[in-house]
C-alpha cells in the first residue's frame, strides 16, 4: 500500500470537507500539529490513528487506505480471498521520525460502515509505540511469539493464545524469536455502535 497516498487522501478529504486541521483534532482527540505532521510528511500513521481520522470523517478506513468502494456491490457483506486484504506496511526506526514499527493486512476492507476493524498485524521485534485508544480489542496468535505489554504488565503469547483486553488502557507489543509473529487482530470502536 502506498503510503503517501494514504497520507493525501487524509489530506484531499479534509479539504473538500472544508474541514480545519482545528476541528480534525477536535473530532478525532489528536493535536493539530500531529495531524499536520500525518499531511506533510506522506507517511501513514499507526492503524489505530487512521481509525480515529475515518471516524472523523465518516468514512471506512479502506477510504484512506486508497480503496474506492463500489456502489453496486453489497454493503451487507465483504468477502475477502487468503492473501487478497489491503496489505500496509509500516516499518520505520525511531531514528526517522516515526514513533511506531509493524505491518498489517487490512482485512474486509471493502465492507462500509462496520463497527469492528479486522485486520492481519505482524509486530515489529522492538516495543516502538505505545498504543491507546477508545473500544476493545482481540488478539489471536496466528504465528510466532509475541509479547504484549498491557498496562505494564507482560503477556508472553503463542501460536494459539488470543487476548481481549480494553483498548484505552496503554499497550504496546512486539515479535519475539527469529521470525516475526503473525497476529489476527480485531478492534471495536464504541462510537461506531
Amino acid at each position: 500500500m502506498d503510503e503517501e497516498l494514504i497520507a493525501a487522501n487524509i489530506n484531499a478529504l479534509r479539504k473538500q470537507r472544508k474541514m480545519t486541521l482545528e476541528k480534525l483534532a477536535e473530532l478525532t482527540g489528536l493535536t493539530k500539529g500531529y495531524l499536520s505532521k500525518i499531511e506533510r510528511s506522506k507517511k501513514a500513521p499507526p492503524y489505530s490513528t487512521l481509525n480515529k481520522i475515518a471516524f472523523a470523517f465518516e468514512v471506512d478506513v479502506a477510504f484512506l487506505l486508497g480503496e474506492r468502494l463500489d456502489p453496486s456491490k453489497d454493503s451487507r457483506i465483504s468477502f475477502t480471498r487468503k492473501n487478497q486484504g489491503k496489505v500496509v506496511n509500516i516499518m520505520r526506526s525511531l531514528s526517522e521520525g516515526s514513533l511506531y514499527g509493524y505491518g498489517y493486512e487490512a482485512l474486509a476492507s471493502d465492507k462500509p460502515g462496520k463497527n469492528m476493524e479486522p485486520y492481519i498485524i505482524e509486530p515489529s521485534f522492538n516495543e516502538e509505540a505505545i498504543f491507546q485508544h477508545e473500544g476493545e480489542e482481540f488478539m489471536y496468535v496466528l504465528e510466532g511469539k509475541h509479547k504484549l505489554i498491557y498496562d505494564g504488565k507482560e503477556y508472553i503469547m503463542e501460536e494459539g493464545d488470543c487476548i481481549y483486553f480494553d483498548a484505552s488502557i496503554p499497550h504496546t507489543g512486539r515479535s519475539l524469536g527469529k521470525k516475526k509473529a503473525r497476529l489476527l487482530a480485531v478492534m471495536l470502536n464504541y462510537k461506531r455502535l
